[in-house]
């Protein structure tokens, strides 16, 4: 809990802290990345490094927990943190690189605020980093203690490479070694590390986008041109019988046991929803389904084979499809939730663009859905977290 003493502090500074993070954390990372480069090898991605992505995510984080301390000095915000902790244990954050990042992080903070600083500030702002950082590292504990070994990294040999769409890939890996394979649940995604072409290694998360829970596959589903460095390397240079590292599955936006349920997806964004329809599909329930899924056309939809028939295989499941380039039968332009029979009761998993995101969950809180019940994944920054988890 944020003490007495720190919390008008923070109240105080919120507001000035929150309007320099855009300078705060590209120095922070400067510095960071300068006395510890082996961070950038295999762990941050250069890719959010160039684009701003990273010092974003960061700053939302920062801010989000900040202002839900402020709000609620005595509840530590579990959704936000438990989203962060899943993305750090699907890279392997390791308890002592906490201590890395308050350093550098600090020494940004007392160089972009040496206007203003006091001492007090700074003690106050070290509380809320600790109160973050050491729920974080216990999240991350249980995290790692669920998994069916204590490996951050495991080798896959690549068996099936198929084009999805008309600019995505799945891909499908077989163990490489006899090492323990945690099942995964419907919705999860996990890290795959590769080699870039000048030797750094990077890693990207993706979702699975089918049988999440054999212990003897990995299916994933990626789009050539994401923005990053590695699916143009998975797509252009790994090659059926190559082996890659994954991680172990993580996510924490899984699909729950009852009940009705809504999947709103967008683009590549419908693979988490494509490996739950498959789950059901598998597993013979009949639940009430609703599947709406925005695409520019018919031919980009990555999955699109696989997920009409699992809502053909579905009692009680339907599909609606918003396309911008429309064929007969189908919505034309962008999704909307205007005039849709949402089911009374349903549970809701959103997944694509952020500007999708958040435009979609605002229209289910009209339609009447509760915010608790709205489900979403993000892989990128999420600035409207602390905003949305309430």
């Amino acid at each position: 809990m944020l003490s007495e003493k720190s919390r008008p502090l923070i109240v105080a500074t919120l507001p000035l802290v929150g309007s320099r993070l855009g300078a705060i954390t590209p120095n922070f990372y400067s510095r960071m990345l300068t006395a510890h480069p082996e961070l950038l090898d295999g762990l941050f991605s250069r890719a959010n490094q160039n684009n701003g992505e990273q010092q974003k995510a960061l700053a939302g984080s920062i801010a989000g927990f900040a202002s839900a301390l402020v709000a609620n000095p005595n509840i530590i915000p579990e959704q936000l943190l438990s989203r962060i902790a899943h993305k750090h244990t699907s890279l392997g954050i390791t308890e002592d690189q906490y201590q890395i990042v308050y350093k550098y992080l600090f020494e940004a903070i007392a160089e972009e605020l040496a206007d203003v600083i006091t001492a007090e500030i700074a003690e106050a702002w070290t509380e809320v980093y600790w109160l973050m950082a050491n729920a974080l590292i216990k999240i991350e504990k249980g995290l790692y203690a669920l998994q069916a070994n204590d490996k951050m990294w495991m080798p896959w040999t690549v068996v099936e490479k198929n084009p999805a769409g008309t600019d995505s890939m799945t891909f499908v890996l077989e163990p490489a070694d006899d090492t323990a394979v945690t099942v995964a649940r419907p919705g999860q995604f996990v890290s795959v590390k590769v080699a870039l072409p000048d030797g750094l290694l990077q890693c990207r998360q993706y979702s699975l986008s089918a049988d999440v829970e054999s212990t003897t596959r990995r299916v994933f589903t990626t789009k050539r041109d994401d923005g990053g460095e590695v699916s143009p390397v998975l797509h252009r240079d790994v090659q059926i019988g190559d082996v890659v590292e994954l991680s172990n599955p993580y996510g924490d936006v899984t699909l729950d046991g009852e009940g009705p349920v809504v999947f709103a997806t967008a683009g590549i964004g419908c693979t988490p929803s494509a490996s739950a329809l498959r789950a059901l599909a598998t597993a013979g329930l009949d639940r009430e389904v609703l599947v709406l899924h925005a695409e520019k056309n018919l031919q980009a939809w990555a999955l699109r084979d696989q997920m009409t028939a699992d809502v053909a295989a579905i009692d009680g499941a339907q599909l609606q499809l918003w396309l911008e380039e429309p064929t007969a039968g189908h919505h034309k332009g962008f999704m909307t939730l205007e005039g849709l029979d949402l089911p009374a009761n349903a549970s809701m998993y959103v997944c694509g663009p952020l500007p999708f995101m958040k435009a979609i969950r605002n229209q289910a809180i009209e339609a009447g859905i509760p915010s608790t019940k709205i489900h979403y994944e993000v892989f990128g920054p999420d600035l409207w977290l602390a905003g949305a988890a309430s």
